[in-house]
């Protein structure tokens, strides 16, 4: 079970009637779909949405918190690949993006543990670091978020770790408690009018004149818009978009409670934590600052999760050598999904609306793009985004079933043994 859910296990809502018509459907109760129900309804939008677990079931209530709002590639890499114009709009809306999450927070009062503590990424070689330098260089002068490099010599400040080669400090990043945040997200939406189908699969949709026919188990609606929110938990309602973004497993664990002393040794600075690896790690303090929070894509479709944080536990003995007799807690895993671009995903196709492709960066990115989908329903000129593209490419001989990731995953590895990992700031 998902430490998260400790203090905020999803909850199954009572059974409403589903509504012969509709406004807006929406296929998904995370942050995507639950921030485009509360934008829909507060404008006056009748709006259901469906999911087939719980809501909050899937990665809103298993991800680690931090609000990274990451893009897969790096500023100088996005300069190069889209253009320069593109590429600083690219990462000008993730610095919107994170404001408008803190704004929400702060204005809707939830209680979801948010803290601005910044984020410390340790380099695993000398090279990685003078990339890191340049890149968090070029991100000050564009974007002037405050970051800096922390050479090796004085990395203690920042980790109890060894096996770094200096890093840097992102100070715009935070953490929250990701299950508290999806179940205040919820309160938020039902509040605002929206009507939450938990426990209700999507069977299947059609196109008709005068919007879509959405067939879910307990009964059909019609709905002048679709929007499709479900990211790596998308399933064979749609066939079309499975072949178009790829779930990935990751894990994480969560050790048992530590002393306070040895919480101040390996993490002093509390921040939240990654590496320049291909194989990302990230790891944090939990909110009450007695455990350590680690996760990474170590687990596969078929792996147990007890042998997913066994491979993790490893790791975070390799960085903490302190912590070689310490147990893990709890182990779970969730679903990330990616697709063949570097960034997350907002189109239409035949008049839906599409979202997804966050790349483990769903926490500040899902919530955005599920506001910018509904704000395109409404016509608001606030919907406007660079993410906004034509509908993406299918990922060749993929059909829902991940049957190269072995591969993928040792290739990266190998990367990361020949010190060839990710270089973004």
């Amino acid at each position: 079970m998902p430490y998260w859910w400790e203090a905020a296990e999803p909850k199954s809502v009572p059974e409403a009637p589903v509504a012969e018509r509709c406004d807006v459907a929406i296929i998904g109760a995370g942050y995507t779909g639950l921030s485009a129900a509360i934008t829909l309804a507060r404008a006056g939008r009748n709006v259901q949405i469906f999911d087939r677990q719980r809501p909050g079931e899937g990665a809103s209530s298993r991800n680690g918190g931090i609000t990274s709002g990451n893009i897969r590639i790096g500023l100088s890499a996005a300069i190069e690949k889209y253009g320069e114009a593109k590429g600083l709009a690219l990462y000008r809306e993730g610095v919107e993006a994170r404001k408008d999450l803190q704004r929400f927070i702060h204005e809707e009062k939830l209680d979801c543990d948010f803290v601005l503590s910044g984020r410390f990424t340790g380099c695993i070689s000398d090279d990685h670091y003078d990339i890191q330098a340049r890149e968090t260089d070029l991100l000050n002068r564009h974007l002037n978020i405050g970051g800096y490099v922390v050479p090796k010599e004085e990395q203690h400040k920042e980790t109890g770790s060894a096996m770094y080669r200096g890093g840097v400090v992102r100070p715009d990043i935070g953490m929250l408690h990701p299950g508290k945040f999806v179940q205040e997200m919820i309160r938020v939406a039902v509040e605002s009018g929206a009507i939450l189908h938990g426990e209700t699969p999507v069977t299947g949709f059609e196109r008709v004149s005068d919007g879509y026919v959405i067939h879910t188990t307990r009964g059909k609606t019609v709905a002048r818009d679709l929007i499709f929110a479900a990211n790596g938990y998308i399933d064979g309602a749609n066939k079309w978009l499975r072949r178009r973004i790829v779930p990935i497993p990751s894990c994480m664990i969560a050790t048992e409670p530590l002393s306070p002393n040895l919480m101040k040794t390996l993490m002093p600075a509390g921040r939240g934590m990654g590496e320049t690896r291909k194989l990302y790690r990230y790891f944090r303090p939990s909110p009450d600052g007695r455990r350590i929070l680690l996760g990474g894509r170590s687990s596969m479709f078929g792996r147990s999760e007890a042998e997913s944080g066994a491979h993790l536990l490893k790791g975070l003995i390799e960085m903490y050598p302190e912590l070689s007799d310490t147990k893990i807690s709890h182990s779970w895993n969730g679903l990330v999904a990616f697709s063949r671009s570097d960034i997350p995903l907002l189109f239409q196709r035949d008049g839906a609306h599409y979202t997804g492709g966050y790349c483990g960066s769903g926490v500040v990115w899902a919530r955005w793009i599920g506001q910018k989908a509904a704000l395109k329903i409404l016509g608001s000129p606030e919907g406007a985004s660079v993410f906004d593209c034509d509908p993406p490419p299918a990922v060749p001989f993929f059909n829902g079933r991940t049957w190269f990731l072995p591969a993928v995953l040792g290739w990266h590895g190998l990367l990361d043994k020949l010190g060839r990992g990710v270089v973004k700031a």
